[in-house]
């Protein structure tokens, strides 16, 4: 009888009836995901200190249904360097699907905009259509490289790898100090966070900064970016495009077309964009970021597997003072 009542339930809600209801709700949860908002973690810190790794943020993509992006604009976009299928059904789903990851961005030239980086007094500045720009949003403190993990750990990790390519040859065993050292040095496991050089380490207000975990040279002195550096030139990365040229440094010169964008991240020096891939379509972009959810010291995608993982420290990784904000 209760085998009969189970075939029964299981018939039922495989039901054709039930299955187009299915359907039917998935295909609404995905229109209202790609044309009405999105929901959006920061990956990296290239927008700090207005956006920090882990926070949540709420995307408006139904405005730009019907306008264009505006300068300063904080916006999501796809990876302007993804490579997409030849094929047209496969690029369509790696487009609204699933495919390139989502990168945040200022606007900073629209179409038809001129916008040009010089270094001022050993300073990088922006021009926009020949008046220099006032960008209260740059990040104003130092980044410090930090290891994302205990060091000792991380040594044990790179080289328990050094001895598998060792044992299939494929390095040579004299040369195994050589990539340990290389290999630690990796952004894999090396990160630049924004501190506060007047405040202890304990009482950072942006990241939670273990002391141990500071990653420093052969010297023993910690690794430090500080704002209004120029990057350093690089001629090998020259990109030229009519009269508009590039190459991932502060001094650029760019004509934007029609349908053509330029972007920055608010933490210049940490951040991958229009100077290192030129300017990109309107296509990309596919939301508005406005409002801030809440903010978690994490690098994990899920916060609920931090919480497993760590549910008494989790706690702490929490900076109550960022949620519920609006973001300018």
């Amino acid at each position: 009888m209760v085998t009969k009542r189970l075939k029964k339930s299981v018939e039922e809600f495989f039901s054709w009836r039930n299955i187009k209801e299915l359907v039917g709700l998935l295909f609404l949860v995905f229109l209202i995901r790609t044309i009405g908002f999105g929901l959006y973690q920061v990956p990296s810190g290239s927008m700090e200190t207005t956006m920090l790794v882990g926070e949540r943020f709420f995307a408006d993509k139904f405005t730009y249904l019907f306008t264009d992006p505006k300068r300063g604009d904080v916006l999501s976009m796809n990876d302007p360097t993804y490579q997409y299928s030849t094929s047209t059904i496969k690029h369509l789903f790696e487009e609204y699907v699933w495919g390139p990851s989502n990168w945040t961005k200022r606007v900073i030239g629209v179409p038809g905009d001129t916008v040009e980086g010089k270094i001022e007094d050993g300073k990088p500045v922006v021009y926009l259509n020949g008046k220099k720009l006032d960008e209260p949003y740059l990040n104003k403190y130092p980044l410090i490289s930090i290891w994302r993990e205990d060091p000792a750990k991380i040594r044990r990790l790179v080289q328990a790898q050094i001895s598998r390519y060792i044992a299939n040859r494929q390095i040579d065993p004299a040369m195994a100090q050589f990539y340990v050292d290389d290999m630690m040095g990796s952004p894999e496991w090396i990160a630049n966070r924004s501190f506060d050089p007047d405040q202890s380490w304990k009482d950072q207000p942006f990241y939670r900064i273990n002391p141990t975990h500071i990653y420093r040279n052969a010297e023993g002195e910690p690794h430090i970016l500080y704002p209004n550096v120029p990057t350093a030139r690089r001629p090998d990365r020259m990109h030229r495009q009519g009269n508009s040229h590039w190459n991932s440094t502060d001094e650029f010169y760019v004509e934007l077309g029609p349908n053509e964008y330029w972007c920055m991240g608010d933490n210049r020096l940490g951040s991958s964009d229009s100077r290192v891939f030129g300017p990109f379509n309107r296509r990309l972009i596919h939301g508005r970021i406005l409002f801030r959810i809440w903010s978690i010291d994490s690098e994990e995608s899920w916060w609920i597997f931090d919480l497993i993982k760590h549910p008494i420290d989790f706690w702490s990784r929490v900076r109550w003072n960022r949620f519920f904000q609006w973001v300018n």
